[in-house]
């Protein structure tokens, strides 16, 4: 229990951290290219109340790390009106790979900050996405460099997740730009069977663990960029 209480004292921040910083980028992004929705609706702010859902930020987080399977989760969604951007099509790209790339800066801001957080001599184990240990002269394992792998792990999983192609994930916004419009729109029809999928792959991992759904697809992408993050956290290490 006491295992498991810490897991979440270290897991619910970093989670928190990554979902407001990713929401805040779309609505950030959306009002430098014109459209005013959510500073309009106060949700340009980095108060965690204004973006958990108490389903998708605290309850599926929670319960899949209880699951031992790879944790996830969602805020509030920032408004964002296509037809008010200064260029729809574009815009509307800009605006939903804002998200993701966040994630991706505070997975590198993470990477040095635990490269700088390791001790002299120690040396960081990792490269199949499980959770890496630092190893040196007197054996050092701190809760810190846990932590820091984890909001690594976690913004790394978010920024790809949120790259699939599946309606409504940031993906499928830049897949639909970048699709002439015809089969742009045909694409946009797609979009109310996304959520039945999205939960779809939630009840596989939950039930069905041992078909490894979300390992076997996203996996490989996620453990490939976690560990060229991890190789920047040892870079920095050595100098």
């Amino acid at each position: 229990m006491t295992d498991t209480i810490l897991l979440a004292a270290i897991l619910i921040p970093c989670l928190i951290i990554a979902i407001v910083f990713h929401e805040v980028a779309h609505g950030y992004s959306a009002l430098l290219l014109g459209d005013t929705t959510a500073h309009d609706q106060r949700r340009l702010s980095l108060n965690p109340i204004r973006h958990v859902d108490p389903v998708g930020t605290l309850l599926v987080p929670g319960m899949l790390a209880l699951a031992g399977a790879p944790v996830f989760g969602w805020a509030k969604p920032v408004p964002v009106r296509q037809d008010r951007l200064d260029n729809p099509r574009y815009g509307m790209m800009a605006v939903a790979a804002a998200g993701p790339a966040t994630n991706f800066v505070l997975a590198a801001l993470g990477a040095i900050a635990l490269g700088l957080s390791m001790p002299d001599g120690a040396q960081l184990l990792a490269g199949d996405g499980s959770m890496p240990m630092l190893t040196g002269p007197d054996g050092v394992n701190h809760y810190l460099s846990t932590g820091l792998f984890f909001f690594i792990l976690i913004n790394v999983f978010l920024g790809v997740f949120n790259l699939l192609p599946i309606p409504p994930f940031d993906g499928s916004h830049i897949v639909e730009g970048l699709l002439p419009p015809a089969l742009a729109r045909s694409y946009r029809q797609l979009r109310p069977y996304g959520m039945l999928l999205f939960f779809g792959l939630i009840a596989m991992t939950w039930f069905a663990p041992q078909l490894g759904v979300l390992e076997n697809t996203i996996g490989p992408p996620i453990n490939w960029t976690l560990d060229k993050y991890l190789g920047l956290a040892s870079a920095v290490a050595d100098q």
